[in-house]
């Protein structure tokens, strides 16, 4: 995929076009994440962008990453609430002190949930540990919630974790490739509805 052919390329109907969904969406958005640092980024920008666009938080990823130390889950567990008064004056992140203070509880339930299974094979198991692969015909196919993410839902939210509500819990799933839900039109469709 080059930058000249973007134009011509059909993808998922939720994708803009801005040139930065469409990165997310090409190269991210569905593709399998094994990687424990990845999923704990990604579940709190699911977590992040509750009640807003996703291209949002997409915007502001960087620099979340910055003042996050790339999702260092220890010192996000750590952080005083000095500290996180601080990041509510920054214009950069979504300044919603449930959310700024949740980043930390999560942290912190992160550590906990780590300490008694390994996190990556826990998410996972919602899934049967492999891709639900779905073959929707469009945009207007795909739940926005389905009974794996009610039950990963109920899981993190008995663990200690805030903001995992079903459909953050859903579009967590999507985002890690837990289930492929780009839709039959879509360019990426052929290669992710083949991988399991």
């Amino acid at each position: 995929m080059t930058a000249t052919d973007h134009l011509s390329v059909v993808r998922c109907q939720w994708c803009s076009a801005d040139p930065l969904y469409q990165q997310y969406h090409d190269q991210e958005w569905g593709v399998p994440c094994y990687e424990a640092d990845n999923l704990f980024e990604m579940l709190m920008l699911e977590g992040f962008q509750a009640g807003l666009s996703w291209i949002t938080v997409l915007r502001k990823r960087a620099h979340y990453r910055t003042l996050y130390r790339n999702f260092d889950v220890q010192f996000m567990a750590t952080q005083s609430d000095e500290q996180l008064q601080v990041l509510l004056q920054d214009t950069g992140i979504i300044r919603n002190r449930l959310k700024v203070y949740g980043a930390r509880r999560n942290a912190q339930a992160w550590l906990k949930l780590s300490e008694q299974h390994d996190p990556v094979t826990w998410l996972w198991q919602f899934v049967g540990g492999q891709t639900q692969i779905n073959h929707f015909a469009g945009l207007r196919d795909i739940p926005a919630k389905t009974a794996e993410a009610e039950a990963m839902s109920k899981a993190l939210k008995k663990a200690g974790f805030t903001f995992v509500g079903p459909t953050i819990c859903y579009a967590f799933m999507q985002a890690t490739g837990m289930v492929m839900d780009h839709t039959q039109d879509c360019f990426r469709y052929p290669a992710l509805a083949k991988e399991s």
